[in-house]
């Protein structure tokens, strides 16, 4: 089984195995993001790009190209202490004041019988977010821990 990437809201960066099985890994994807996750956004926010250069083109090596999962009705599961600062940070959420709340996905993207696919991230495109996200987190809970 391929990688997938977990951020939490206690700005936890975690591995884990990407989901096999069709309709049971949706519903794997949506327990991970959990807060009573039902509907699954593909975000693809700017940072992860620029800032952390993760792949932005989907390539013949499935999961060369990554996104972003989250839930569509956080607002409806969540509430302001489930901010998730380094998935709103990717989303650039200082430039237009939309929050991501609850936990993330990063995932990988290939060309399926059906058009484009989510899948596991490419062993590449892992080892090159992976370790940057977790430092991230640490940054984020450095300033936290600054503030008390």
């Amino acid at each position: 089984m391929g990688k997938m990437i977990l951020i939490t809201t206690d700005n936890e960066v975690k591995e884990l195995e990407y989901p096999d099985g069709g309709l049971k890994s949706w519903k794997k994807l949506r327990e991970h993001i959990g807060n009573g996750c039902e509907l699954i956004e593909h975000v693809q926010p700017k940072r992860l790009y620029t800032e952390i250069g993760a792949g932005i083109e989907i390539k013949n090596v499935p999961g060369s190209k990554v996104s972003m999962l989250v839930d569509e009705e956080f607002y409806f599961h969540c509430d302001e202490t489930k901010l998730n600062k380094i998935a709103s940070w990717l989303y650039e959420t200082d430039c237009h004041g939309y929050q991501i709340l609850g936990n993330a996905l990063i995932i990988g993207e290939k060309y399926g019988n059906a058009g484009i696919e989510f899948c596991e991230m490419s062993e590449e495109q892992f080892d090159l977010v992976f370790p940057k996200l977790k430092e991230l987190g640490r940054r984020f809970k450095d300033a936290d821990h600054n503030r008390v």
